[in-house]
């Protein structure tokens, strides 16, 4: 009996597919390997890590506190009603301050960062691999992997954390303000449950999450701009996989590290 041409096909395809995929990740990995190799090597470039430091931080600041404060609200006003139900609305404080500092924190920061800053990461880089800013790079022996990608992989690194710092805080002030200010809920019971229910792992947890997610997002989207294609098009297609694969990845990656850490 001569197997069926079409379900050959789609095995061939799929073959393929986990072909290309495994090549893809082998590659990707060699190169977060290599830009964080140079990091440790002369020579040390600090004006472009405090330039990225600002472009990542400074630059993502205003819409990260804005993201905060509006899910800080949103969880404070269904979380009131749905706790008061259950005759327990005092829980509010922990309710809000958990669900930022464990999760929505870490990841709300890192999706909207990588949006922002990691899209023009990938351009920036993408836009000189192809008017070939790079390879003028390396005919003057610079490497192009310590000058464009390791600067910026450390900034994420130290600036996700900050930023998902700041967007726990405003976001607890959110809940306040609508559990608080709005509901009529004591501000004593607020933030005393709220002192008395989150414990210093929670908060380390958080953090660590946020650099993880700082360098996978540095890390991707530097990467598909280092691997763009040819002319605008090809620019314009690694900025839209960078932000969906960090995305997704982002996601992804919550679930296990939630796992690992809590």
């Amino acid at each position: 009996m001569r197997p069926d041409p079409i379900a050959l096909k789609g095995v061939r395809f799929l073959g393929q597919r986990a072909l290309d995929l495994t090549a893809e990740a082998g590659r990707m990995g060699i190169f977060l390997g290599a830009s964080l190799g140079w990091l440790l090597l002369p020579p040390y470039r600090f004006p472009l890590l405090l330039r990225q430091m600002l472009f990542v931080g400074a630059g993502s600041l205003s819409i990260v506190l804005l993201t905060g404060l509006f899910t800080g609200m949103v969880l404070g006003l269904q979380g009131f009603y749905t706790l008061q139900k259950f005759g327990s609305e005092g829980l509010l404080g922990p309710a809000v301050a958990l669900s930022l500092i464990r999760e929505l924190g870490p990841v709300l920061t890192a999706l909207v960062v990588a949006g922002r800053a990691g899209s023009a990461m990938a351009a920036e880089i993408g836009i000189m691999v192809i008017t070939e800013q790079v390879d003028a790079l390396q005919s003057m022996a610079v490497n192009p992997i310590q000058r464009l990608a390791s600067p910026r992989l450390l900034a994420g690194v130290l600036t996700f954390p900050l930023l998902g710092a700041l967007f726990n805080v405003v976001g607890i002030f959110g809940g306040y303000l609508v559990g608080v200010q709005l509901l009529g809920l004591s501000s004593g019971t607020y933030f005393g449950e709220m002192q008395a229910k989150v414990e210093m792992a929670d908060i380390v947890g958080g953090m660590e999450k946020s650099l993880v997610f700082g360098l996978l997002v540095t890390w991707i989207c530097c990467y598909k701009g280092y691997t763009c294609g040819h002319g605008a098009e090809g620019v314009g297609r690694a900025t839209t996989s960078a932000v969906v694969l960090s995305s997704v990845l982002i996601l992804v990656g919550d679930y296990f590290l939630t796992s690992v850490l809590f």
